[in-house]
């Protein structure tokens, strides 16, 4: 089995303004930006500290036909793309591209969970350009979460797809359960079952900066809005939920001061 298997290697923005989204990031999260070079695609790719976190591109029309908006979506690398599609679609989940070939980059499907939120299994091609550490310095993503339609069948879906084991749970009053999980044994993430006023089901990624007032400060700036925070969380960081300017979720994580 794969060393990278059930762990998120990519993060990608699909947006309805490309460039502009480019300049937003770069600015607030101060990611090095370059074309990619693939024929025929405009794809933009992130870097941080000179190694390759992400990408992004706009949205094709097809997708935007179909009610598709604004959004970061995270790739988990898998040793068989094929089969885990299928075995998506035996656990209830739904394959919205059946897998497909990047070459030189890797083979990878989109499929959402029995409640709709999205994410993208993918084998690479050799190593993938993400780093494998479930925390990393400023520019990384470092934490991923699902607000799911139901917690316990969410987490039982992922479990039977990737493998992916319970670690700590927090009680979180009346929000409920915030269930951490492991691949490896290394916590990666988190899910729970979403607050009634989120329209619906989403993975909602953070990245790591290395102040978190100032890249606030960064967000209003340059035209995104502040969802919720700047909050505290365990081991004395802190996260603000933001939407960039088009209007795809995100989240900062870093210190105060």
């Amino acid at each position: 089995m794969s060393v990278t298997n059930g762990k998120f290697v990519w993060y990608e923005l699909m947006t309805s303004d490309a460039a502009a989204a480019t300049a937003f990031y770069r600015d607030t999260i101060g990611w090095e930006t370059r074309d990619s070079g693939m024929p025929g695609v405009s794809y933009t790719l992130l870097a941080a500290g000179g190694r390759d976190v992400g990408g992004l591109m706009t949205l094709p029309e097809h997708v935007v036909a179909a009610g598709g908006r604004p959004g970061w979506i995270g790739y988990v690398a898998v040793p068989d793309v094929d089969r885990t599609a299928a075995r998506a679609k035996e656990l209830g989940g739904t394959v919205h591209r059946a897998p497909t070939d990047i070459p030189g980059v890797g083979r990878f499907a989109v499929i959402a969970d029995p409640h709709g939120a999205v994410l993208c299994p993918m084998t690479p091609a050799g190593e993938p350009r993400s780093p494998l550490q479930p925390m990393g310095g400023p520019g990384s993503a470092v934490w991923r979460e699902l607000l799911a339609g139901e917690l316990d069948g969410a987490f039982g879906f992922y479990s039977g797809l990737f493998g992916w084991t319970k670690a700590e749970a927090m009680d979180m009053g009346p929000m409920g359960t915030y269930q951490l999980f492991a691949v490896d044994g290394e916590t990666w993430g988190a899910m729970m079952t979403k607050p009634p006023a989120v329209p619906g089901p989403f993975w909602q990624y953070y990245f790591a900066v290395d102040a978190i007032d100032a890249a606030a400060g960064r967000v209003t700036a340059g035209g995104g809005q502040i969802l919720n925070g700047p909050m505290e969380v365990p081991g004395g960081m802190y996260v603000v939920q933001c939407s960039d300017p088009q209007g795809a979720p995100f989240a900062l994580v870093g210190p105060r001061g």
